[in-house]
């Protein structure tokens, strides 16, 4: 049975349809890549599945559960198996690094402040932030906010996680090292991700299907080779851009 599950799901905006007649399963334990160009919908798709947008028509099924027909204690106790990194990280400013961390368990979790001390300092330290259990998100850099929100979204070991984009502004270096801590924090924890990029690299190295949100409906390759042969011209247009935009930043801060 699948993890994930969208029957038919249609979302527009007004008169902008953004998603038409989407079918989508995801098995527990697989890692799901979401592409595709600006304003095509990603993120939209990305919060219909973790329930954060309810869709204009269709169903989301999440561990066989309808998510709209949820309610009390069911809705909240499915939304503790479920965490969402978002874009800009959502880190509380005034929070230190081990407080952001603490803050989901005080609020959800029901254990006391030395198995949260623990957990803070396990996170921590798998995310390679111990030493800067004290500061404050102003204090660190974008690859450690980054590294942050991960520990922090995954405090509640949830069975779902969402990754919204999580190497968006990092360079190639920090963005190959958060995509392997979240592929080995996913191994460790056994979880099942969804994972937003617009790069294909990155898309890759994540080795999972790959769905990419054009003109409303959603084309799906199931691996880099699939992707490179997919016979849906949309998606090579797409990954031959992308490149295309690669060479050129390229050529340009060589010849700077």
């Amino acid at each position: 049975m699948a993890i994930i599950s969208l029957k038919n799901i249609s979302m527009s905006f007004g008169k902008q349809k953004i998603l038409e007649n989407i079918d989508l399963d995801i098995s527990k334990g697989e890692s799901f890549v979401i592409v595709g160009g600006s304003g095509q919908g990603k993120t939209v798709l990305l919060k219909i599945m973790a329930g954060l947008i309810l869709p204009n028509q269709g169903t989301v099924y999440v561990e066989g559960q309808q998510l709209s027909m949820l309610q009390g204690k069911e809705y909240k106790d499915l939304l503790k198996k479920v965490a969402m990194l978002f874009q800009k990280n959502a880190l509380f400013d005034s929070l230190t690094c081990s407080e952001n961390v603490a803050f989901p368990l005080r609020e959800a979790a029901k254990v006391s402040e030395k198995e949260i001390e623990e957990k803070v300092s396990y996170f921590l330290e798998a995310v390679g932030l111990s030493h800067a259990k004290d500061l404050y998100p102003d204090e660190i850099s974008g690859g450690m906010q980054k590294r942050l929100g991960i520990a922090r979204a995954l405090a509640l070991d949830p069975e779902i996680v969402f990754y919204d984009d999580p190497t968006a502004g990092l360079d190639p270096i920090t963005s190959r090292k958060i995509i392997d801590l979240i592929r080995e924090l996913k191994t460790k924890n056994k979880a099942t991700i969804v994972v937003i990029t617009n790069d294909m690299n990155r898309a890759y190295q994540l080795e999972g299907r790959i769905g990419m949100v054009v003109g409303g409906s959603l084309v799906i390759a199931k691996n880099k080779k699939d992707a490179l042969e997919h016979p849906d011209e949309r998606l090579h247009h797409f990954i031959r851009g992308l490149k295309f935009e690669k060479e050129s930043r390229d050529r340009i801060q060589e010849s700077g």
